[in-house]
Order: structure tokens, then C-alpha cells, then sequence
């Protein structure tokens, strides 16, 4: 059974169309057909995060995997033994921890002599120079029959 079935499986669970189930957890229609079709083969990581905050009761790795239950609660299998030992460490016997260490304190050591250096300011100047005036010398004006007249001012 690979990711497709199992969302598949949530959908049946919950009774819903694909409509009904892109709108439940927020994605388009268009994106629940994307991924339940042929060509697609995962999911995209959004997609899974939003359908495990809708359906917080879907355990993950049974979705991302398909190990354990739809709902996460534990099946048990007569055939696997419970160990009857602890998880941590410190509680487990077999493997004591190597004693306690006193915790390190540690000072903070000054890299040096800090000197305020005072920086060159940068004065610009910007030079604006004059032109003498312009005068007009010329003046055309072209016509769509591709004639133009000039005109001269009077000296």
C-alpha cells in the first residue's frame, strides 16, 4: 500500500469526496486529483503537514509509511515481547551513566582593546557651470506630404 492508498484509505474513513476532503484541509480540488493520479508519486510535503493538522488523529508515520495503525493507537501482536526495560539511561541498570559531571561554568575572555576610530568624512561638491544662452537659429516643420519650411528669426 503506498501514500496514494492511504489517503485514499483517510478519505473512505472520513466519508468524503475529493472536493469535500481538498476543502477540509485546505487545498485546491485540483491538487487532491494530482496526487491521488498516476503520475504523481508523493505528495508534497504542505500537502501532508495540512492533512496531519486536520486529522491530528492519522499518525504520521502510518500515513508517511504505512507502519502501525491509521490512528496511531498500538496493536499489539502477541507474537513481538514488550522489553521491560527502560528507555532512558540513567533508569536503565544494564547501562549505568558514567557519573555525574559538575557543570562547566565558563567566562567570557575580551578579544582585545576595542579603539573608536574616527573615520574621514567625504565632503562632495557639486559644480553646476553656466552655459552662455542659447539662441534659436533654425526652426522646421515637417508636412505629411513630405514638405517642410524653414523659418530664421530677424538678426
Amino acid at each position: 500500500m503506498d501514500i496514494k492508498d492511504r489517503i485514499k484509505k483517510i478519505m473512505d474513513h472520513e466519508q468524503m469526496t475529493a472536493a469535500a476532503f481538498a476543502e477540509s484541509i485546505g487545498v485546491a480540488q485540483a491538487t487532491i486529483s494530482h496526487t491521488l493520479g498516476d503520475r504523481n508519486k508523493y505528495p508534497s510535503t504542505d500537502f501532508i503537514m495540512r492533512l496531519h493538522e486536520r486529522y491530528n488523529y492519522i499518525s504520521l508515520d502510518w500515513l508517511l509509511t504505512g507502519k502501525g495503525s491509521m490512528t496511531g493507537e498500538e496493536e499489539k501482536n502477541p507474537l513481538i515481547e514488550e522489553p521491560d526495560y527502560p528507555l532512558f539511561a540513567s533508569e536503565n541498570a544494564k547501562n549505568p551513566a558514567n557519573g555525574t559531571t559538575a557543570p562547566e561554568n565558563r567566562k567570557e575572555i575580551a578579544l582585545g582593546n576595542v579603539s573608536n576610530t574616527t573615520k574621514e568624512v567625504v565632503k562632495q561638491e557639486i559644480i553646476y557651470k553656466e552655459r552662455p544662452p542659447r539662441k534659436i537659429t533654425e526652426i522646421r516643420i515637417f508636412f505629411d506630404d513630405n514638405t517642410y519650411e524653414t523659418f530664421r528669426p530677424e538678426k
